[in-house]
């Protein structure tokens, strides 16, 4: 992308193309298995209840026409049959009108999706997607030059990713500053994966070391994505790749770093691309006027919708993972302000007598402390990550936890679909309780992966024979 330069960016868009393909795979993927059970009509949060309280204008949606369980599952069927085709690339086969149906579909359900998932999708990653997806849509198709400009807006994506990151680092934990948050990230990330117990185990130096590698690829790396020179572009893109990949090692952030990984591809021209993946660009044709006017109308409205994502950027009370308009088109980013210096589990148990209770284990966060950490990356278990955010305050805060636990009283089957295992097979247990433990890794895997000491009831027995848990829950609107 260098001014006058000769160098081609056709295998640079197709690399792009499919890999943002593979994102909205897993994204729709996601939804099919964990949207009904989440937000579906009998879900934790259901969008029935929720779209009273917003307005078509605040919440973009489809779902204002119909949000019944049939058409919110053909929606993401949807959205996953037309993933197919821009992973595989039928949707570039023909012309750029088709690719841009293709991939503004992808876009429109996706946003769907999202602006009625509520706390369930309210995740950085998810804005990346529809920023990314949006820029998509102009990328044209294969039988056409990429647009240059839609490239670089792409790496200006990547370019507030990573620099908010590192901002908001600067002015949030200062553990960031004095080179110590690894000391804990590990062990009280979201999710820890089985790489993690060895990442926290390493010595005090070594940490150091890497958060100073952090904020470096963090807040001076990213100001090479637009320097004009492809090579020192390619070595700020390569530092990038690897700074994900290490975050891909040490723990599940969904696909944060992969759809990261995808928008440093920008950074590669053709020729690069061609040493490690032998694909021979053909032959082009000019964009269309209409594209190349397109592509323009495109950049001034970024350039306008950027002005507030800047402003936070530069601010002292800097925003992390905030969109200001509802279509989610340019957003801000920030990973990790804060890091926590312990970790709360809520584990929830049901009992028949309640005397003596048995725990439901989740997929993905730590429960039994000898059960081996997951890796889920660069999928996401919805459930889990908020079970995460829950146990850092009380149950009032998150009303949903409510809700749960009347659907294990009545052993919900979409719902208990979400968890590793149901103790009550056979029949629902008379009483639910949730208590709370502090977790730490243990010092040696002869005694398991965790240590956990008890800390207090987290909420109270309840039981669907209470008159008074009934009437909370008929208030809320979960139950008829």
């Amino acid at each position: 992308m260098d001014s006058g330069d000769t160098q081609s960016y056709w295998l640079t868009r197709w690399c792009f193309q499919r890999a943002l393909g593979f994102i909205y795979l897993l994204g729709f993927l996601i939804a099919a298995n964990q949207y009904l059970p989440l937000l579906g009509a009998n879900g934790l949060l259901p969008i029935r209840l929720f779209l009273p309280q917003a307005t078509p204008a605040d919440v973009p949606s489809i779902f204002w026409f119909d949000h019944s369980d049939a058409f919110l599952t053909t929606a993401i069927w949807c959205g996953l049959a037309l993933s197919v085709l821009a992973l595989t690339g039928i949707s570039e086969r023909w012309n750029t009108l088709f690719s841009a149906a293709v991939w503004a579909l992808l876009w429109v359900l996706y946003l769907s999706l999202v602006n009625v998932g509520q706390v369930f999708y309210a995740f950085g990653w998810e804005d990346i997607l529809l920023e990314s997806g949006f820029l998509a849509i102009f990328l044209g198709a294969s039988n056409t030059k990429p647009p240059r400009i839609v490239l670089w807006l792409l790496l200006w994506v990547l370019f507030r990713i990573m620099f908010g990151a590192g901002t908001i680092k600067l002015r949030g934990d200062p553990c960031w500053r004095n080179l110590t948050c690894l000391y804990y990230h590990y062990e009280t990330q979201p999710l820890p994966n089985p790489l993690s117990w060895y990442f926290h185990h390493l010595p005090h130096w070594w940490h150091k070391t890497c958060v100073a590698f952090t904020l470096f690829a963090e807040l001076i790396v990213p100001w090479f994505y637009f320097v004009p020179w492809r090579r020192v572009r390619a070595v700020a893109g390569l530092l990038t790749v690897y700074f994900q990949f290490t975050l891909i090692l040490s723990g599940n952030l969904s696909w944060l770093n992969y759809v990261t990984i995808a928008l440093a591809i920008p950074c590669f021209d053709d020729a690069m691309l061609r040493r490690v993946i032998p694909v021979r660009p053909p032959i082009t044709d000019d964009q269309s006027p209409f594209h190349r006017r397109a592509v323009y109308v495109l950049l001034a409205l970024i350039g306008l919708l950027s002005i507030e994502p800047v402003v936070n950027l530069i601010s002292p009370g800097q925003l992390m993972n905030a969109s200001f308009e509802p279509l989610h088109l340019v957003n801000t980013y920030g990973a990790f302000g804060s890091v926590s210096r312990d970790r709360y589990e809520i584990i929830i148990e049901g009992s028949d007598d309640g005397q003596t209770s048995r725990a439901y284990e989740f997929k993905g966060k730590p429960g039994d402390p000898k059960r081996r950490p997951c890796i889920v990356s660069p999928y996401h278990w919805k459930l889990d990550w908020q079970m995460w955010f829950a146990a850092m305050s009380a149950y009032q805060y998150h009303p949903w936890i409510v809700n749960l636990v009347a659907k294990l009283l009545e052993n919900d089957k979409p719902v208990l679909g979400l968890l590793a295992s149901n103790p009550f097979p056979n029949a629902p247990p008379h009483y639910v309780r949730a208590l709370l433990y502090q977790y730490h890794f243990t010092d040696s895997l002869k005694d398991g992966w965790w240590k956990r000491e008890y800390v207090g009831s987290y909420l109270p027995p309840l039981s669907l024979h209470d008159a008074h848990f009934r009437q909370v829950l008929r208030q809320q609107g979960w139950l008829d």
